[in-house]
């Protein structure tokens, strides 16, 4: 759900995983003749490495000419090096995934111009923001997701508690005090599970809300920006506490597999901070529960009260150091799958994507927590995603989120954590 973009979407598979998708190009493409065009995808999305393969499937049966490998980049490693070091070994994937303005300065010299795509062309307002260069369009967006606090219907109405009206986090507290009071009832371990080895989680997702506002959730705009003052600090903090001291413990050995695999799918849990990204994972440990008993709300943050964060964590990069007919058939490839009627079809029910792209208004979303997100989203009640704009910086992964860890595991103070991590991303910004 953040890999260039960490883990956003991470997957009970740990590491590496590849599979082989077989296809080729439409009929306007250089792969229209019987040449054999090899395609190779490295992608930092791994929990939709089944479904990817799936469409694979489909795709090979149109198109028979073009072989494409897929290798999935999840579980515990993060994407950017793995894409570095394939680079540096001449064995660069032929499209692969950007996390934001960070990763497009980065990946500079291998990204190709989509502009002219039928797929950037249909792109949604505001998608191509954050993978723009030189006034080009780099990436095309893989989706737009969201985020919030995931929640188990049956406990919370065995608790009496009604999701819906959470909208402050003075309410959300006392909900959360109310169904703690009620686990043995309810039959639960514990209200959250707080994975604390997962540092996406908290740098990511859960500071976006709070860093993020006085950029107004605005990736580009931070990521240009000299400083940070970090004001919303204290709200920050509340949050990550309640969800400590209610959680399933011991949080620092809490990891994404364990929060959503083995606590949230099996119902030893109330809720937990989540996306849209899980259903997948959920539906395939229990699939009834997954169809009936899930929910989103918005996690409730001061001024933002009653809105969800919304937006795009990957982009399809294509490379420009491989061939033209290789090119071209990545580019048809990725229009396929977004602008054909077949392909807009696997998006939305196969990926179980909201789709980033214009020409699916007839579109239902089908689960639950892509429904949470299309409402949101066509309501215009939501959050930017500014965390695009460190998440390939050195300041997350070396200074925020090791700063945020030892607060979590009660190794520093909340005042030293917030410090540090201002001042980490002045130098950086200083430096650039």
């Amino acid at each position: 759900m953040t890999m260039g973009w960490k883990k956003l979407g991470v997957s009970v598979m740990a590491g590496a995983m590849a599979l082989t998708l077989v296809g080729c190009g439409n009929s306007n493409s250089s792969s229209s003749s019987n040449k054999k065009v090899k395609i190779t995808i490295l992608q930092g999305k791994v929990e939709s490495n089944k479904q990817f393969k799936q469409i694979a499937a489909r795709y090979h049966k149109l198109h028979p000419n073009v072989s494409i490998t897929v290798s999935s980049i999840g579980g515990g490693t993060d994407y950017d090096p793995v894409l570095k070091t394939r680079i540096s070994s001449g064995n660069a994937p032929t499209i692969f995934s950007l996390a934001g303005p960070a990763d497009v300065k980065q990946f500079a010299s291998q990204e190709a111009d989509l502009s002219n795509t039928k797929a950037a062309k249909a792109a949604q307002p505001g998608t191509l923001d954050a993978v723009k260069s030189n006034g080009k369009t780099v990436g095309l967006p893989f989706n737009v997701e969201g985020y919030g606090l995931v929640y188990n219907k049956k406990i919370f109405k065995k608790a009496g508690v009604d999701a819906t009206k959470l909208t402050t986090m003075a309410k959300l507290t006392a909900a959360v005090k109310k169904i703690n009071s009620q686990k043995t009832k309810l039959g639960i371990k514990g209200v959250f599970c707080l994975p604390g080895k997962e540092t996406w989680i908290l740098s990511d997702h859960l500071a976006n809300l709070y860093v993020g506002q006085e950029f107004g959730g605005n990736a580009l705009k931070m990521y240009n920006s000299k400083s940070m003052k970090f004001t919303a600090n204290k709200e920050m903090k509340a949050m990550i506490d309640l969800q400590k001291n209610y959680s399933v413990g011991p949080v620092m050995q809490q990891d994404y597999s364990s929060q959503v695999n083995q606590n949230f799918s099996q119902g030893k849990v109330a809720m937990i901070q989540q996306g849209d990204w899980i259903y997948s994972t959920v539906e395939q440990i229990d699939k009834k529960f997954a169809q009936n008993d899930m929910g989103m709300i918005p996690i409730p943050v001061k001024g933002y009260e009653n809105k969800l964060p919304v937006g795009t964590s990957l982009y399809w990069g294509v490379n420009k150091n491989k061939s033209t007919a290789e090119q071209t058939a990545a580019k048809n490839f990725l229009d396929w799958l977004y602008t054909s009627k077949e392909g807009k079809k696997l998006v939305v029910n196969k990926l179980h994507f909201v789709p980033a792209y214009k020409g699916y208004n007839d579109a239902k979303m089908p689960d639950a927590l892509t429904q949470v997100v299309f409402k949101y989203s066509q309501a215009h009640k939501t959050i930017g995603w500014a965390f695009p704009a460190y998440t390939g910086t050195s300041w997350d992964p070396n200074t925020f989120q090791p700063n945020l860890q030892k607060y979590l595991s009660g190794k520093q103070s909340w005042d030293t954590t917030v410090k540090n991590s201002i001042k980490g991303w002045n130098q950086q910004q200083a430096s650039k």
